[in-house]
């Protein structure tokens, strides 16, 4: 069978990606060719997943529907090297890019002939839990984005902002897994600290949070007014809250969101 998804690396992102596109079958394997440099990586995703694997970008190029970019921002310049010119002349493949700050700008200087749609995903995406956002270049069409909806709808939702926002959604929704990974762990140190077993305590945070998210999203609530209906006057709760304020909590997530914002721009220079 023809190769209709490129990809080139095989990290954890592009693997959240691949596999749930295999396992809906919106590819089949045999029509997937990652190129990754790693021969250890390559046999895994090879046998894993069912895909063609190989270490030359180059080969990539023969992809008939989608090239995915899934490298390190820092050496995009040394990946792309001498690619441009191998895709064909005649419907060269829609290009999309994970990379974090890297520019539709930058890209299409690199990539002159070819549609790209800049994409923002996130790690939730590795079980369908994610949302991923998307900016399209100059030369995307109506069925380009169709294309990557179709792609990205397989592990998660799907938002599309200005390219003017993508630092933000990076430093919001690409790095916010991490903060929240913090926060969970917070939770349960300090139900250790309340006398809680580790595993009780880890078993309770996951889910508070957990529950809350999806309560959030099912009844459409503000997420003050939940803070509200569960902060009884005098309570245990309001106690809480008062601590998080005099501790900064809040500024201390909005820094958070603006700095790996700043390093999304960073990275792009």
């Amino acid at each position: 069978m023809s190769i209709r998804l490129g990809i080139i690396g095989g990290g954890v992102m592009a693997e959240a990606i691949l596999s749930r596109l295999i396992e809906q079958n919106i590819y089949p394997p045999d029509a997937v060719l990652v190129s990754e440099p790693q021969p250890q990586r390559r046999e895994f995703l090879r046998k894993t997943y069912k895909v063609q694997v190989t270490s030359d970008n180059r080969e990539t190029t023969t992809a008939q529907d989608v090239l995915l970019l899934a490298v390190k921002p820092q050496i995009l310049d040394k990946v792309a090297e001498n690619l441009a010119h191998l895709f064909p002349k005649r419907y060269p493949p829609l290009i999309l890019s994970i990379l974090a700050g890297v520019t539709l700008k930058r890209l299409e200087a690199i990539f002159s002939e070819q549609a790209i749609i800049r994409v923002m995903p996130n790690t939730p995406a590795t079980v369908g839990a994610g949302i991923t956002a998307i900016a399209a270049g100059k030369k995307v069409e109506p069925e380009h984005l169709a294309s990557a909806r179709s792609i990205f709808a397989a592990v998660g939702e799907v938002v599309e902002v200005p390219e003017s926002l993508m630092d933000g959604v990076t430093g919001l929704s690409g790095s916010g897994p991490a903060f929240v990974a913090i926060m969970i762990e917070a939770l349960a140190d300090g139900g250790v600290a309340a006398g809680l077993p580790r595993p009780i305590a880890a078993q309770l945070a996951l889910q508070t949070v957990l529950g809350t998210a999806q309560l959030l999203q099912q009844t459409k609530l503000h997420p003050a007014q939940l803070k509200d209906q569960v902060t009884s006057p005098g309570g245990t709760t309001i106690a809480g809250v008062t601590q998080l304020e005099k501790s900064g909590f809040r500024a201390a997530i909005i820094e958070a969101v603006m700095a790996a914002k700043q390093r999304s721009h960073e990275l792009g220079r």
